[in-house]
């Protein structure tokens, strides 16, 4: 093993190794089942240890993966009766945000989400979900409704950030981000959010001002981009994984700042892995924070997501 090669590569390999002898064993006839014992075994000791071995920068490139689940993926498995809602009613539809209304456990939610493609035609149509200004107010007329209609509010995020390019600015970006912020702080619903991939500066925040804010195990949540980070501070962008490991962007170190709520488990390897089964992690995740919520009251939800916001950050 190099050592540029990471743990989720190493298992990666010893998989195919593994796969590799059984199938050679099979078609020759010879008995390799030492051999496959010695490595299976190697594999289930790596396996043990690969959560705590995982650095930072492994994590953001696991966050980016090509074949990681979007937010549509996981509505598929999580949510009955999705009706997909459209546009902003202002300038127009925005396909890098989906949101719609469906039921969770037969109780009806608005859900909300950031929206990448697996192939460069879908990530051109969904501008690598990165929303303009469109976007944003789109999520923010179907959470004005879901408040209107006393329905809880669930957010998924994954976005390097908000489209930063010319005709988002002319139609105003900042002042859309900036509006969803305060908006999300005054609604009298339980609102649920979770990072699923990138989170990136205001793009994601303008998803993430909630009661409960969730990290899958191989994410990151940050002001700026590690390569951005390392061109800022060093200039130079190939410095990001040593800007990976300072920035305290991973869920433990988020975890630990007080500026989330929890890590929901991910699938060895990355959430890419077994999708169905990911999906499992955060239904479970979502039935406790709908449980804990509940107990609140309108007023109290506010308090609640208010005094959360309003501690980040403080020191002595």
């Amino acid at each position: 093993m190099t050592k540029e090669t990471n743990v989720i590569e190493e298992l990666e390999q010893l998989e195919l190794k593994i796969d590799e002898l059984k199938k050679f064993s099979t078609e020759q006839n010879i008995d390799l089942s030492n051999d496959i014992s010695s490595l299976q075994t190697k594999f289930e000791a790596l396996q043990k240890t690969a959560h705590e071995r995982i650095t930072p920068w492994e994590r953001v490139k696991l966050a980016r993966h090509i074949e990681r689940p979007t937010s549509l993926d996981y509505i598929r498995y999580l949510f009955n009766d999705f009706i997909e809602l459209h546009g902003d009613r202002l300038y127009g539809d925005d396909e890098a945000i989906v949101s719609g209304i469906a039921l969770f456990q037969d109780k009806p939610v608005t859900v909300i989400g950031h929206q990448k493609g697996k192939t460069t035609k879908e990530n051109l149509q969904r501008n690598f979900g990165m929303p303009h200004p469109e976007g944003y107010r789109k999520a923010l007329r179907l959470m004005q409704q879901a408040n209107k209609f006393n329905r809880p509010i669930i957010c998924f995020i994954n976005t390097a950030g908000a489209y930063p390019g010319k005709e988002a600015e002319e139609r105003g970006q900042s002042e859309a981000i900036a509006r969803n912020l305060r908006e999300m702080a005054g609604f009298t619903v339980p609102i649920i959010c979770i990072v699923i991939g990138e989170g990136g500066s205001g793009g994601a925040l303008a998803l993430g001002v909630g009661n409960h804010i969730f990290m899958l195990e191989n994410t990151y949540y940050s002001v700026i981009s590690p390569e951005g980070a390392a061109s800022l501070l060093w200039k130079d962008s190939s410095k990001a994984q040593t800007a990976a490991e300072t920035m305290k962007i991973t869920p433990p170190d988020l975890l630990e700042l007080g500026a989330i709520d929890g890590i929901i488990p991910e699938v060895l390897g990355g959430a890419h892995k077994n999708i169905p089964l990911q999906a499992e992690y955060i239904r479970n995740q979502l039935e406790k924070s709908f449980a804990e919520l509940s107990k609140l009251g309108k007023e109290e939800l506010i308090d609640h997501r208010y005094d959360k916001f309003r501690v980040m950050g403080s020191f002595i």
